[in-house]
């Protein structure tokens, strides 16, 4: 009996040694660096395949593909900006935008849920998969084609010839939020079939309006009416065709007064950021305010906290300024972002990092004007892989539309 239970013991033994690491504990995954819980389904290796297997949700939640379920051919398609992947339950290939790609294992149904190959997905969706062994650990790094983004358009007379191109150019480049200037002397039509299109293609679009003088009490009115045209014009084209939040770009710091009487003009801005507060209140607007990246290094004046920190906690969003053309470095995009959302992570809040392709006369490397597409893409690529560790960072805004629209 003893030499029996020796063996068996030695037996066990052995197996454990030839087991791989990867099926002793619970598979984790991590996103951008931030590490992903799953409350339902688990994720798990396939040990015929030594795939590591995904609720089909957390394609959607995490990496920000559209799916879709077709319970009668059991088919899923996953859709994220151009790319669309196409998988049947079983089947050991799928269709990578029109193209058949044959891969190990297949996607399944456990305990009711759909389960997808995680790497397959993630790379075809152009993200960065990294196994950590040591861990556990699938670790992946979203592509920037992926990552939110926003971007102004400042003329809205374009709208009425251009919405095709506009939302096709939009859709190709990751946008999934348009700035848009309301101009009054525009028909309310025009900018309905615009918005309907626009969230046809999943973009959101915001009422962009603003100047430096609107700092000034006696621009109140003016705050209203633009408020008011708003909130009277989503109520009478319905959901899909509503602005999604308002877009404030003030600027204050570029009047002369900025330097002169600094105290007076943050008082009287703070003073009409209280009104805009004021009467968006249960509206269900987003309201985001466009700052300069060191906004933070500006009091409130008589306390000891930031301009930037009173803003976070009334707004549901900053977009920074961070008009730089170089990610890493002294001076750069990821250093110039970084004590913003600190803050805004702190106050549970978002910062989207915006960055220039319009001419610039403030300096060689401010603005992303006359460089390539691809350079633009390599640099928010760099920011994007220090910043994605923030949970308040929301992605990058680029401005603006026509100017990017002109790059190589």
């Amino acid at each position: 009996m003893r030499k029996l239970l020796v063996c068996t013991l030695a037996i066990m033994l052995s197996l454990a040694a030839f087991t791989p690491a990867i099926y002793a504990s619970e598979v984790q995954v991590s996103v951008d660096g931030r590490d992903v819980q799953f409350p339902d389904e688990h994720p798990y290796v396939d040990q015929r395949s030594n795939l590591t297997m995904v609720p089909l949700a957390f394609i959607s939640d995490k990496l920000g593909a559209a799916t879709k379920w077709d319970s009668k051919l059991k088919q899923i398609t996953i859709s994220l900006n151009r790319d669309t992947v196409i998988l049947v339950i079983g089947d050991h290939h799928a269709l990578v935008n029109g193209k058949r790609v044959d891969f190990e294992g297949s996607a399944v149904l456990k305990n009711g849920r759909t389960m997808v190959p995680l790497r397959f997905i993630s790379e075809a969706l152009h993200a960065n998969v990294e196994w950590q062994p040591t861990r556990n650990l699938v670790s992946i790094m979203t592509s920037v084609a992926n990552v939110p983004k926003g971007t102004w358009i400042w003329d809205s007379h374009i709208i009425k010839q251009d919405q095709e191109k506009i939302i096709s150019f939009a859709k190709m480049k990751g946008v999934t939020s348009i700035y848009l200037q309301v101009n009054r002397d525009i028909d309310p039509a025009i900018y309905e079939g615009f918005i309907r299109k626009a969230k046809s293609e999943g973009i959101q679009v915001e009422a962009l309006e603003g100047r430096p003088e609107w700092v000034y009490k006696s621009k109140q009115e003016d705050i209203r009416k633009f408020i008011t045209w708003v909130k009277t014009y989503n109520s009478i084209v319905g959901p899909e065709a509503s602005f999604t939040g308002l877009h404030f770009d003030i600027e204050p710091y570029t009047l002369s007064e900025w330097t002169k009487d600094n105290k007076a003009i943050i008082e009287s801005w703070m003073d009409n950021l209280r009104l805009i507060e004021k009467e968006t209140r249960g509206s269900g607007l987003k309201i985001a305010i466009d700052v300069p990246y060191w906004l933070n290094t500006i009091n409130v004046p008589g306390k000891d906290y930031s301009m930037s920190a009173w803003l976070l906690e009334k707004f549901d969003c900053l977009v920074i300024m961070n008009y730089r053309n170089h990610a890493i470095g002294s001076n750069g995009i990821v250093e110039n972002a970084q004590a913003m959302l600190r803050e805004a992570s702190t106050l549970k809040k978002k910062v989207v990092v915006a960055v220039e392709t319009v001419k610039s006369t403030e300096g060689p490397r401010v603005s992303f004007y006359s460089m390539s597409n691809e350079v633009m893409e390599k640099e928010l690529q760099s920011a994007h892989n220090q910043l994605a560790r923030y949970a308040s960072y929301a992605g990058f805004a680029v401005h603006d539309f026509k100017s990017w629209q002109d790059m190589k």
